[in-house]
């Protein structure tokens, strides 16, 4: 169960320690990996290996990873227009009209983000940027017992607000036979995605990043998915461009004694059920809050369905941690960088402006993670991993390329050619300097 730590020197030993290696896997994942690829193969080389088949061999190689890592091979691979249309019939009425309450926020707020090109002569002719939409984007959506259809909305929207061309989707079949979970088809539908396919872990990621005869290539690839999905986007990353490399969902809920115990207790099971690794952490300065919220926890996390997972990410990456003032527990969070930080004071207002690292920032007991997961608007595809520091939240300049535009005038040409060639010279490039002084009047 989660621990109340009284000790700050202990914290940042233990669960405010991001010391996890990049080679430290689970052996769940290591064992997985030696069934399908032999021993002494590292999630690393099976992920190569996987990339290189599809590069070389497209479907083929599609299908004999899904045969061998899903047990299933979808066929097709991309789902027809009448499953997209019959997967929005089946999904309840309430549920889709939050989806679409979902995507009138999420776009609303997307288009508000400045994001427009400009130019100048101040220096003479005239110079600007433009900004061009991507062609094509691939979103990975995860499927299995978390559909992420919100995952869906998020990656999607963006960029459709920036003006991408083409969007494509893959996510993983059911395990029961070759059907994309209903939600995630409605999802697609009501956003006017005509091309899903139904390919997931790293062969998805290939498949988009080279394509292939059935998947096309694309220009970025976004979404979370899981370990594979990551090492597979850290291996395509220079070929393609992607979103991040995303680890393991995190919260930091800084809280004094006016903030609802069993409002905390909720938020922080909330956030680990994601999955074992996930990081739920409470920073208070009152030890009577801390045993109010732990109480609260041991009471709730009975009746939840992913208790299991609830318990072991609590036990291992979870913690209460116990400081002398508010003061401090706004500077260890700020200073843990956390994807969501979650201010419950008195005066959270007051205490906002103190933050600078957070992917994203939650201010006043009302704002909850849990909103920005699906409704409030916006993108929950947030840095992790203390990334914060200098990674921002999915938004619309990720799906637009900017272009520097210049037309230089005589004047302004003449004026600067002894300069260029000048730096030409003694950077020893007498070609460029050539190239400048040949324009010389």
């Amino acid at each position: 169960m989660i621990e109340i730590i009284e000790d700050l020197r202990v914290a940042k030993r233990t669960i405010l320690r991001r010391n996890q290696k990049p080679t430290d896997y689970p052996d769940h994942v290591l064992s997985g990996v030696e069934r399908i690829f032999g021993d002494g193969t590292s999630p690393e080389e099976a992920v190569s290996r996987i990339l290189s088949d599809v590069r070389d061999n497209g479907d083929n190689a599609l299908r004999s990873w899904s045969k061998r890592i899903d047990g299933i091979v979808p066929d097709p691979f991309q789902v027809t227009q009448n499953d997209l249309s019959s997967g929005f019939d089946l999904v309840s009425a309430e549920t889709v009209q939050a989806m679409k309450l979902a995507l009138d926020r999420i776009r609303t707020f997307h288009r508000l983000q400045p994001v427009s090109g400009w130019e100048t002569k101040e220096l003479g002719g005239i110079m600007g940027q433009r900004m061009i939409p991507l062609a094509r984007v691939g979103i990975y959506v995860p499927g299995g017992t978390a559909s992420l259809a919100s995952s869906l909305l998020m990656a999607t929207i963006p960029a459709q607000v920036a003006g991408v061309q083409e969007i494509i989707v893959c996510t993983p079949p059911g395990k029961e036979g070759n059907q994309v979970s209903n939600v995630i088809l409605s999802a697609a539908h009501m956003l006017g995605i005509e091309k899903v396919y139904q390919l997931g872990g790293a062969q998805a990621i290939a498949a988009m990043a080279y394509g292939t005869e059935t998947v096309p290539r694309v220009d970025k690839i976004v979404g979370p998915g899981n370990l594979f999905v990551t090492l597979a986007k850290q291996q395509v990353f220079g070929q393609v461009g992607i979103d991040g490399l995303f680890g393991p969902t995190e919260t930091v809920i800084v809280a004094d004694d006016t903030a609802n115990p069993e409002w905390v207790a909720a938020d922080l099971l909330a956030q680990a059920e994601h999955d074992v690794l996930a990081s739920a952490i409470l920073i208070t300065t009152s030890l009577q809050f801390a045993h109010l919220v732990k109480a609260a926890i041991t009471d709730k996390i009975v009746a939840l369905k992913r208790k299991k997972i609830v318990q072991q990410s609590l036990s291992n990456r979870g913690g209460i941690i116990i400081v002398p003032d508010v003061e401090s527990a706004v500077s260890i969070a700020d200073e843990y960088a956390p994807e969501h930080l979650c201010l419950y004071l008195d005066d959270a207002d007051q205490w906002s402006n103190s933050v600078q690292n957070a992917g994203c920032l939650f201010i006043g007991k009302y704002s909850c993670e849990v909103m920005v997961d699906y409704v409030a608007g916006p993108n929950h595809i947030l840095p992790t991993g203390g990334t914060a520091r200098f990674s921002s939240p999915l938004n619309v300049l990720d799906f637009i390329k900017i272009m520097s535009v210049v037309t230089l005038d005589q004047k302004t040409s003449n004026l600067l050619i002894k300069p260029a060639a000048k730096i030409a010279l003694a950077e020893l490039l007498d070609a460029h300097a050539l190239a400048a002084l040949e324009r010389k009047p």
